[in-house]
């Protein structure tokens, strides 16, 4: 029976590695063949929710769904059709998914680039929310010529909301104690386990992002529209609207179906008019940005740990491990073709041993001749910005959050608990200070004084980073540090990044630092070159995987048991997530 079970699944093995491998041919034939470009083009591209700001790599759904379409690819898509004489227009269909303010604002950008090329843009959507907040998604339909609605579709257009759930009144009623300090009193990230409502610092610190971002959306929808900014407040302060009612007031342009949209635009392109998706389009065309110096592009997503990245054996998505990163940017240090490094950072932060790791190397890659610019995306916060600091230019979305210079660390006690439901424990130790980690046991006078002193330490050390690469005196650093969050509008104000704008933006300033004229390119290439899902599915066939097939599963259960016990951490340098509907 057992040599029957062995065979078995040895046959299943073959059979699945086959049709995986037949699967990757057909891909593979499909590219290298390649898709032609009609003459007279229009592209599509669906937008439901947030891309993926990098292209996916690793994981065994990168080998099953290679053509997921990234942010990068969609940049580089609208770049590329920008210039090429067969595409004439895009028609952008906006789904029922969130939408990230900075990654909208980046994509508005790359629309206008697009247009003012001479193409033209339509943007369809069945609905600009559904019995829910629009307001996003209609910011982005604004950037183009024309905007369909569905008959029976609505514009949610109602302005922002910051939500924050607290949970302190649970935790008392579980018998668990929260033991936490933060520097300084804008530093929330915790205060979903301390409080039961807003502190009045979180309160003005939310109010004032949503000033900041509201103001950005009224901007783009007036300019888009060829509407008055107060006559655009008007409309926000009195939606949503019925499809009949947005076309009486101007927010939209046509009522029909995507069809219909899809038509149009036909139309406006051209007899012989052919529709073509963004995908597939630079599958064609191939992604820009080929010639020219080299520049290396280096990603920093998710939160940060020390170690390696956890990309997950499943799904390629994880955390950002320190380790990773470096090696990453000590592959472009000693690559003698890399003029200079893109850092490209979507982080609300994490471990602040791991951000001083990077923040140093960053200053490595710098001191090797190899300028270093940073290109924000949604979230570039505490230690997001902390490796940041050191770069020779910092680049934002006016809609980034970034900020959040303080640290916030402590425990959750849970001997209430262990009472509740009869528990119990016990300890043994050498010294006092064994404890000091413990959700057991509670700080001790002396134990609480050295807790306190970590945090001060570890506080000054991130204001002196930052003063240090961004070239301000300690007085200017504390006005704008004390763990406030900023738009990346109002972090341009403060002296906290350079320039507003997304990739292209960094690019140039990349170029203009390695003397490349503005009108030259570049070659960007990512690093580490990522691995195909072929080679990530072979190396655990074959028992050589760098990464345990089952890492996903410690990293939920490291995630869960973070939440039910944080430790004490000297260095928790990390942004709520803030959600704003």
């Amino acid at each position: 029976m057992r040599r029957f079970i062995v065979g078995l699944l040895a046959v299943i093995g073959v059979v699945t590695l086959l049709g995986v491998l037949g699967s990757v041919g057909l891909v593979i034939w499909d590219r290298v063949s390649g898709p032609h470009v009609p003459e007279v083009t229009v592209l599509t591209l669906d937008v439901d929710g947030n891309l993926p700001d990098a292209p996916q790599t690793g994981g065994l759904l990168g080998l099953l769904a290679p053509h997921e379409t990234s942010l990068r690819d969609v940049l580089g898509a609208l770049d590329k059709s920008g210039r090429d004489p067969r595409v004439k227009g895009l028609l952008l269909r906006i789904g029922g998914g969130d939408l990230a303010l900075a990654q909208v604002q980046e994509l508005r950008d790359a629309i206008a680039a697009f247009r003012a090329k001479g193409k033209v843009a339509f943007a369809y959507s069945d609905s600009f929310g559904e019995f829910a907040s629009g307001t996003r998604a209609y910011y982005l339909a604004s950037a183009c010529d024309q905007i369909w609605l569905q008959p029976l579709g609505l514009v949610g257009l109602v302005g922002l909301r910051a939500e924050e759930p607290y949970f302190r009144g649970t935790l008392d009623k579980l018998g668990l104690v929260p033991r936490f300090d933060q520097r300084e009193q804008y530093k929330t990230a915790l205060n979903l386990l301390t409080q039961t409502k807003m502190t009045d610092p979180e309160r003005e610190q939310l109010q004032s992002l949503l000033g900041s971002l509201l103001d950005q959306i009224v901007a783009g929808i007036a300019d888009g529209r060829k509407l008055a900014p107060d006559r655009v407040r008007d409309l926000i302060a009195n939606g949503p609207y019925l499809a009949q009612d947005a076309l009486s007031a101007h927010l939209v342009d046509h009522l029909g179906y995507v069809g219909d949209a899809l038509d149009a635009l036909k139309a406006r392109a051209g007899a012989g008019a052919k529709a073509m998706r963004v995908a597939r389009y630079l599958d064609s065309v191939g992604r820009p940005h080929d010639t020219g110096p080299v520049m290396a592009l280096i990603y920093a997503d998710g939160l940060m740990t020390r170690g390696k990245s956890d990309s997950g054996a499943l799904f390629g998505t994880g955390v950002m491990g320190s380790d990773s990163v470096i090696h990453a940017f000590r592959l472009a240090e000693r690559d003698k073709n890399v003029r200079a490094i893109l850092f490209r950072i979507d982080s609300p932060g994490g471990s602040a041993v791991a951000a001083e790791s990077i923040w140093d190397e960053v200053k490595k890659a710098r001191a090797a001749g190899k300028p270093v610019i940073v290109s924000m995306g949604d979230v570039a916060g505490s230690g997001g910005y902390y490796i940041a600091a050191s770069a020779d230019k910092i680049v934002a979305e006016p809609a980034t959050l970034t900020g959040s210079i303080g640290v916030v660390a402590g425990k959750v006690l849970i001997g209430g608990l262990m009472d509740k439901i009869g528990a119990g424990a016990d300890a043994v130790q050498t010294s006092d200070n064994a404890a000091l980690f413990s959700p057991l046991q509670d700080f001790t006078a002396e134990g609480y004084k050295q807790f306190e002193a970590a945090l001060d330490s570890t506080y000054a050390g991130f204001k002196a980073r930052v003063a240090e690469g961004r070239h301000m005196k300690p007085d200017q650093i504390e006005s704008v540090a004390k763990g406030r969050i900023w738009t990346g509008a109002q972090a341009k104000a403060n002296d906290l990044v350079d320039a507003l704008g997304g990739y292209e933006t960094a690019i140039a300033l990349a170029k203009a630092e390695i003397g490349v004229p503005a009108s030259g390119d570049i070659t960007l290439r990512v690093y580490p070159r990522p691995e195909s899902g072929l080679v990530v599915l072979l190396h655990r066939l074959l028992g050589t995987s760098r990464e345990d097939p089952l890492a996903i599963l410690p990293s939920i259960a490291g995630f869960m048991r973070e939440l039910a016990m944080l430790s004490v951490r000297p260095g928790m340098l990390v942004m709520p997530p803030i959600e704003i509907r």
